[in-house]
């Protein structure tokens, strides 16, 4: 497998120049987030990644997690791995300082943990999970909760896992069957079992806090009855000590395509009436709490889409570049080249390359939207970012990791037949991939909750507000120099104009045919993702032009940026046009066939 390296420029080109850390560094608290800092908090993390985590995702993939009486043991090198990732304070980057954090906005976290899943998608995911576990008990724990649980969650010393699923549930939350009885002390009896919770049980650290969802007793149906519980590992004194281990176990690990290196754990509950949990907020309020948990998951898996996908990017490349097979199509020398002097392999390297950067920037952007809704001091921009927050995540987690799947897939291609070699590694990229479309919500329930929660219910308002930005840039574009920016911003306009139409359509159709709007929903989540990468796309290339008039400029970067814009315009943007028909028309067919004709 060849070396990852963190893709630094690019990272702080967007950074800076495309979605606006410096504006977030702006705001309340965040005084800190200096250059310097920025610099020195890229280049570290980067050297992490690219000498500690990357070295074991191979190893990771071949040997796996195993559970033996009931221990959970991890891949070679991987609790050593880590360690370091604690004492480098990596955890506590953007948590409170109340509680032991750095303080530092997800705007900068996001690249970070970009940096741990393209090195270690594996890996990734248990800090993953448990900066969501932080997130939601930050925000709904009681003060007690905070003081016995947080520090030592937010250095890394505990983590956290989320337990919604249970067999007979799936995706249908309110479904679920695990119960919570009082026990007149405050603490609640836990029985039940959950499936896949992804690291609910390793030898990282010596307690792991679950947060379960469960019904208590008098709970009415449905989805309104489910609450939500802190049930650790091992009970925790009121000093913070641990006490007796709690009655839960891991009952089995899932035997899963990819990400054989992150233990996705069966979780028993009470198999001896003794599980004791304590109730996190008010009973009966448990999904309304679990979103602050989901709705971070589900931006740190939209990433996860993007870094895989980079990783498979740089891994390709490198294998186009030394592989050499046939002769070019131009010239009379008859020696083989380089594959990626062929077209089609540049064609590949290039969809690999373009709607990585994309949606890199759309994933940063909603990490920045996530910044101003929570700190900006004016109330009517965090009314507006929180408006922006709320649309982009579904297109983020869904999009980015629609294209993970899609652009390892192209890393495979680039290698021929060596692609479907493990040796290569390539295929562990494929593999790995293919879980995040599915985990933390399926891209069909985002594409759903995009269309009816985040655009039907508040009338299209942010959707209309962001096509307004974008059809601003797509204007500055057209009208700035150059064939590159009068091309994307011709492309970027109609792409705009599609994706209105079909807001307008979905606005009127999804309260008289919710089902029509259903149907669509999945092609105008990507025809809006599309769309947001084309914007994004264009205020790049914009800033390359723009930094192209300083001399002393990385001239070679700021072309490259130019390029693969112009490839985004001419190859990607386009395709949102041939949507809007399927958006718009293609219910008549979706649930033309009776049950029994399939």
């Amino acid at each position: 497998m060849i070396p990852y390296n963190a893709p630094i420029q690019d990272m702080r080109f967007t950074l800076n120049h495309v979605v606006g850390l410096p504006k977030v560094a702006e705001l309340p608290g965040f005084d800190a987030v200096t250059p310097d800092l920025v610099d020195a908090v890229l280049e570290e993390a980067g050297k992490l990644a690219r000498d500690v985590l990357a070295p074991l995702n191979w190893v990771g993939d071949q040997e796996g997690a195993t559970l033996e009486n009931g221990v959970v043991r991890t891949a070679t090198g991987f609790r050593d791995a880590y360690l370091k990732y604690v004492e480098g304070g990596w955890n506590s980057v953007p948590f409170s300082p109340d509680y032991g954090g750095q303080g530092l906005p997800w705007t900068l976290a996001l690249p970070i943990q970009e940096m741990w899943q393209s090195a270690n998608m594996s890996f990734s995911l248990c800090p993953m999970l448990n900066q969501g576990a932080v997130e939601l008990l930050t925000a709904h724990g009681s003060e007690e909760q905070k003081r016995l649980y947080l520090e030592k969650m937010i250095t890394g010393e505990w983590t956290g896992t989320m337990n919604l699923t249970e067999p007979q549930a799936g995706s249908d939350v309110g479904a679920v069957r695990t119960k919570a009885v009082p026990q007149g002390d405050g603490s609640y009896r836990i029985s039940g079992q959950k499936i896949y919770i992804t690291f609910g049980e390793h030898d990282f650290t010596d307690n792991i806090i679950h947060l379960v969802l469960a019904r208590t007793p008098t709970a009415p149906a449905g989805i309104k009855g489910i609450s939500l519980f802190v049930v650790p590992k091992f009970l925790v004194n009121a000093d913070g000590s641990l006490g007796d281990r709690n009655d839960l176990r891991c009952a089995g690990l899932e035997h899963k395509l990819g990400i054989h290196a992150s233990p996705t754990a069966v979780m028993a509950y009470g198999d001896n009436d003794a599980c004791v949990g304590y109730l996190v907020g008010e009973e009966n309020r448990g999904i309304e709490y679990m979103f602050t948990m989901m709705n971070n998951a589900r931006l740190g898996v939209g990433m996860q889409g993007v870094a895989i996908a980079e990783r498979a990017y740089q891994q390709a490349r490198d294998y186009a570049k030394g592989r050499v097979q046939s002769r070019a199509l131009t010239g009379k020398d008859p020696n083989p080249v380089a594959i990626i002097n062929h077209p089609d392999v540049r064609r590949m390297l290039l969809s690999m390359k373009s709607q990585v950067e994309a949606a890199r920037a759309l994933a940063y952007l909603t990490a920045f939207a996530l910044d101003n809704a929570h700190n900006n001091p004016d109330a009517e921009a965090r009314k507006h970012y929180a408006g922006l927050n709320d649309l982009l995540t579904p297109i983020c987690k869904a999009w980015c990791t629609d294209l993970g799947v899609e652009l390892t897939s192209i890393g495979v291609q680039v290698h021929g037949g060596m692609g479907f070699i493990e040796e290569t590694g390539a295929a562990q990229h494929f593999r790995d991939a293919r879980i995040a479309p599915i985990y933390e919500g399926t891209n069909g329930i985002q594409a759903n909750d995009l269309v009816f929660r985040k655009v039907i219910r508040d009338g299209g308002a942010a959707a209309f507000a962001l096509l307004a930005d974008i059809k601003n840039v797509a204007a500055q574009a057209k009208d700035g120099p150059g064939d590159d920016l009068a091309t994307i911003g011709t492309n970027l306009q109609a792409a705009a104009h599609a994706v209105e139409q079909a807001t307008t359509w979905l606005l009127e159709a999804g309260k008289a045919d919710p089902v029509a709007a259903a149907s669509g929903a999945v092609n105008y989540l990507r025809m809006f993702g599309v769309t947001i990468g084309g914007y994004l796309t264009a205020k790049g290339m914009m800033a390359a032009v723009e930094q192209q008039r300083d001399p002393s400029a990385d001239h070679k970067f700021l072309d490259a940026k130019l390029v693969t814009g112009r490839f985004y315009a001419d190859q990607v943007l386009p395709t949102t046009l041939g949507l809007l028909k399927p958006i718009v028309e293609g219910h008549r067919s979706v649930m033309a066939l009776a049950e029994d004709q399939f």
